[in-house]
């Protein structure tokens, strides 16, 4: 089987073997502290662990009381990672995320300027309802997101690294919100569904909950090692099928190149390049979650909604009649199989 590597050679391919053992086993001991606070949401987790390691960011859709700013924050403790929260309304402005500059008066009565740095400046941001804020504080995270720093009155600010955005967004009470742009929602590896947990779950999240003693999350990497399993991930090797998929699959999503009629009639703008760039990190990630040494065309298929569904739009006749994205991305995934 060919392989897209960028390192090939015996010697290194016994030393990432040895790695991906090492990895797999760290981020087990990871996902299982993560487990003793958050219960029922064991796909979801996943999903927010590959956008981590992948080194991308995540927009978590679900409705309140499902544990979304409990994981960002659970995860901040088990990753090692600085992590800070920012409620975004209406009235937030881009200095409140971003930070501002501020005239100060020193000895001999010299003024000078000085930055104070914003919630911005941390390793995991958790913007919480990121879609209540206007358009242009969301744009104001936008630089940060994809650029990882910040420009204040000319001057670059670089941010921490690693450097990640976990952002909530309510489904309902649509009220007194701002769609996120094309643009912004690109700059997310995923759009995470966040649902209900199942009977057994909510049954063992009231009991753990509602007693004398709560699961508490124990720190398992820090941002060092974090940072090292995102290099290890670009180095696993991807075979010539899976890249083959990955791009038939995203091209097959666009309405001006798809071979498949419900695309062409259905959707009006489809996934860009960055989406290809997502799926080839996730399905590297899942792969390197499960200890297999490279990703198959299942992990493909596995993370294709996730990637793909708020990367597609669909037109007003799609609407009308019914048809949604899930349902369009499900019917490309079978065609790979």
């Amino acid at each position: 089987m060919q392989t897209v590597s960028d390192t090939p050679g015996s010697q290194e391919d016994g030393d990432i073997v040895q790695e991906i053992e090492a990895a797999g086993r760290k981020i087990a001991e990871a996902k299982a502290a993560i487990g003793e606070v958050i219960f029922g949401q064991e796909a979801v987790v996943d999903q927010t662990l590959i956008t981590v390691l992948a080194g991308g960011h995540a927009l978590l859709v679900g409705v309140p009381g499902l544990a979304k700013t409990l994981l960002v924050h659970t995860m901040g403790i088990v990753l090692g990672l600085d992590d800070k929260r920012v409620q975004f309304t209406p009235d937030l402005m881009p200095a409140d995320i971003l930070g501002s500059e501020v005239l100060e008066e020193g000895e001999g009565g010299k003024r000078s300027f000085r930055f104070i740095p914003g919630p911005v400046f941390c390793q995991l941001l958790m913007a919480d309802e990121i879609n209540r804020a206007s358009p242009r504080t969301q744009s104001a995270l936008l630089q940060a997101m994809q650029e990882h720093h910040v420009t204040i009155a000319g001057q670059r600010h670089e941010l921490p690294r690693p450097f990640h955005v976990l952002a909530t967004q309510n489904p309902l009470e649509q009220e007194g919100t701002y769609p996120l742009p094309e643009a912004q929602l690109d700059r997310f590896l995923m759009e995470i569904d966040v649902r209900y947990p199942d009977l057994e779950a909510e049954r063992r999240m009231l009991l753990a909950t509602t007693g004398t003693h709560e699961g508490v999350a124990k720190q398992v990497l820090t941002g060092d090692e974090l940072k090292s399993l995102q290099r290890l991930v670009r180095r696993i090797p991807v075979g010539e099928q899976v890249v083959d998929t990955i791009l038939e699959l995203v091209r097959s999503a666009r309405p001006h190149e798809s071979k498949v009629q419900e695309v062409a009639d259905h959707i009006t703008w489809g996934p860009g390049p960055r989406a290809s760039q997502a799926l080839m990190l996730a399905v590297r990630v899942r792969a390197l979650m499960d200890g297999r040494f490279s990703p198959s065309t299942e992990d493909v298929i596995a993370l294709a909604e996730p990637i793909l569904r708020h990367r597609m739009a669909l037109n007003f006749a799609a609407r009308a009649e019914g048809v949604t994205i899930a349902g369009v991305i499900d019917r490309l995934t079978q065609r790979l199989g």
